[in-house]
C-alpha cells in the first residue's frame, strides 16, 4: 500500500484494487485513499408493488356510448368570437384595459416577492391567510344556511357583473 501511495507521488489517488480496499483502513500513510463502503439495501419494490396494485382493484369505471355534453366546433366558435369582436366599438379600450392587467399583474408579483424577502413577513401572511379561511369556512361553508346566503350572493354578482340586474 505504502508503495502505491509513493508510486503515485502522492500527487493523486493510487488505483483502487481489491488489496488496497482492504488495507486502507490499517494503513496510516497514504490518508487519501477511502475505506470501502457496502452497497445499501434497497427495500424489496415488488412487495410495495403489489400492495400499491391491489389498492386500486376495488375502482371500476364504467363506459357510456350517450355523449352527455354537446361538443363544440372550433369554427363555431371562432366565428362567436369574431362577431362579438366586431360587435365592440371602442377597441382601443379593450387593448387598454388588457394592457392595465398585465402591468397590475407585474406590480403585484414584484409587492409579493419584496414581502416575501421580508424574514419574517411571510410567516405572518401564511397565519392571516389561514385565519381568514377558517373564519370563511366558518362563516359560509359550515352551516346549510350560511351556504344558501352564499350562493345568492354569487348569483347576484353573477347578474351584476352580466348586467342582467
Amino acid at each position: 500500500m505504502e508503495a502505491a501511495c509513493a508510486a503515485a507521488g502522492g500527487s493523486g489517488p493510487p488505483p483502487v484494487t481489491a488489496s488496497t480496499r482492504r488495507s486502507s483502513l490499517t494503513s496510516p500513510s497514504c490518508s487519501h485513499v477511502l475505506p470501502h463502503l457496502s452497497p445499501r439495501r434497497r427495500p424489496c419494490s415488488s412487495l410495495r408493488l403489489v400492495s400499491d396494485s391491489n389498492r386500486f382493484k376495488s375502482i371500476q369505471i364504467r363506459a357510456s356510448s350517450e355523449e352527455t355534453s354537446s361538443p363544440v366546433e372550433v369554427g363555431e366558435m371562432f366565428a362567436d368570437l369574431k362577431e362579438k369582436w366586431d360587435a365592440i366599438e371602442d377597441k382601443s379600450r379593450v387593448f387598454l384595459y388588457g394592457g392595465g392587467a398585465i402591468v397590475a399583474f407585474w406590480l403585484s408579483s414584484i409587492v409579493v416577492e419584496a414581502i416575501n424577502s421580508v424574514p419574517l413577513l411571510p410567516k405572518v401572511m401564511e397565519l392571516v391567510g389561514l385565519g381568514y379561511t377558517g373564519w370563511f369556512v366558518y362563516r359560509y361553508l359550515l352551516f346549510k344556511s350560511s351556504r344558501k346566503e352564499l350562493a345568492s350572493d354569487i348569483e347576484a354578482l353573477k347578474k351584476k357583473i352580466a348586467g342582467s340586474e
